[in-house]
C-alpha cells in the first residue's frame, strides 16, 4: 500500500512538473511604419524573446502582418503580445475582443495602451482600465516602485528599480481606482518633475498592471533602443510572459 501512493504521488508530481512545462504559443505583432523609437523596441524584443523561447520551452513567432489578428490565426496561439502598435480595424478589434474573452492572454508594451479617446475603441478602454492622459519628453530613466511583491510577474525583483530610459505616459482616469485594475509598478514619486520639453509634475503614476477579468498584463515600458539594458527588468518580461503562459502562478 506504502508503494501503490509513493507511487500515485510520484505520477501527480510528474504530472504537475509537465503542466508547468508544456510549451506554449505565442504570436507578437509589431510594425515598421510607426515611430522610429517604438520600431527600434520592437526590433530588439524579437530576438530577446525568441532567446527567451528557447531557453524557456514555448514557441514565438513575430508579424507585422496585423490581419493575422483573426479567429482562424489566433485559435493557434494562447498568448499574444504588441510589440509597437495596435489594431487599427474594425474586425482586427473584434477578434481580439474575442480572444481575449474566450480566455486569450495579451501581453502589451508602451503604445499598445495608447488610446486619447475611450470612443476610440470603448471595449478596449474599459479593459486597460484607463485612457492616455499625458507623457514625459525626452525619454528618461526613472525609478520604479514595486507595488506587490508577491506577484508572480515581480518575484525576485527589488523593492525597486532603475527603469532605462523611456517615454512615461500618464492616465486618466488613475487605473488604480478602478476595482478590476491591479497595479505592480508605479512611478516613484522621486522621479517628479520628469521630464524636460513635456514634464509629468507628479501625482499617483501607474506603470505597469493587470485587469483581473482577463489574463493581460500591460506595462508602459517600450520606447527607444535601451529598454533591454536592465537585467531586473529583463527578468521582468521573462517572468510576464511566463505567467501569460501558464508557467508561474
Amino acid at each position: 500500500m506504502r508503494s501503490l501512493c509513493f507511487l500515485a504521488v510520484s505520477l501527480f508530481v510528474a504530472a504537475a512538473a509537465f503542466g508547468q512545462d508544456k510549451p506554449f504559443h505565442v504570436l507578437a505583432f509589431y510594425s515598421t511604419h510607426v515611430e522610429k523609437d517604438h520600431v527600434d523596441f520592437a526590433m530588439q524584443a524579437i530576438p530577446f524573446f525568441e532567446a527567451m523561447a528557447k531557453r524557456d520551452n514555448f514557441e514565438f513567432k513575430a508579424t507585422s502582418n496585423w490581419d493575422d489578428l483573426n479567429p482562424i490565426a489566433l485559435k493557434q496561439y494562447q498568448v499574444v503580445v504588441w510589440l509597437d502598435e495596435f489594431p487599427s480595424t474594425a474586425s482586427q478589434r473584434i477578434a481580439f475582443q474575442n480572444y481575449m474573452e474566450q480566455g486569450g492572454a495579451w501581453l502589451g508594451f508602451h503604445i499598445a495602451g495608447w488610446m486619447d479617446s475611450r470612443e476610440t475603441w470603448p471595449w478596449f478602454a474599459d479593459f486597460l482600465g484607463t485612457v492616455f492622459y499625458g507623457n514625459s519628453w525626452p525619454p528618461l530613466p526613472a525609478t520604479l516602485n514595486i507595488d506587490d511583491p508577491s506577484h508572480p510577474t515581480v518575484q525576485g525583483l527589488p523593492t525597486s528599480l532603475l527603469s532605462p530610459a523611456n517615454e512615461w505616459y500618464s492616465w486618466k482616469p488613475d487605473p488604480r481606482q478602478n476595482p478590476d485594475i491591479k497595479v505592480l509598478m508605479t512611478l516613484a514619486p522621486s522621479n517628479y518633475p520628469l521630464g524636460f520639453k513635456d514634464t509629468l509634475a507628479g501625482g499617483d503614476i501607474p506603470v505597469t498592471w493587470i485587469n483581473k477579468k482577463y489574463k493581460m498584463l500591460y506595462t508602459n515600458m517600450g520606447h527607444g533602443d535601451k529598454i533591454f539594458a536592465d537585467p531586473k527588468q529583463n527578468r521582468f518580461f521573462e517572468n510576464a510572459l511566463l505567467w501569460l503562459g501558464g508557467r508561474r502562478s
